[in-house]
């Protein structure tokens, strides 16, 4: 089944730019030694705050990857430009 963790924040206008570029970087990193995230999804919502879900193949995935976020020095650079941040994890139960 289907794990997702989504994550909220703002980012300022000006570092817009720079946050992207971190954020792929830290993307193309957690890839390459966990090949079970299938997709990320960064959405602009209506108030300005963004959302951001990763989705990986099973929950295992997902808790190895986070069990090892410590090692990827590609997070704190892109997680700097944000504030305001939370997450969640959960599960697609449904999809079309």
């Amino acid at each position: 089944m289907t794990a997702v963790r989504s994550h909220r924040y703002s980012v300022a206008d000006a570092d817009l730019e720079e946050f992207l570029a971190r954020r792929r970087s830290l993307v193309t990193a957690i890839r390459k030694g966990h090949p079970g995230l299938t997709r990320v999804a960064l959405i602009r919502l209506d108030d300005g705050t963004y959302t951001d879900t990763w989705y990986w193949e099973r929950a295992e995935q997902l808790a190895a990857a986070l069990a090892a976020i410590s090692t990827f020095a590609e997070a704190p650079p892109a997680m700097a430009l944000t504030k305001d941040a939370t997450a969640q994890n959960g599960r697609v139960v449904d999809e079309h």
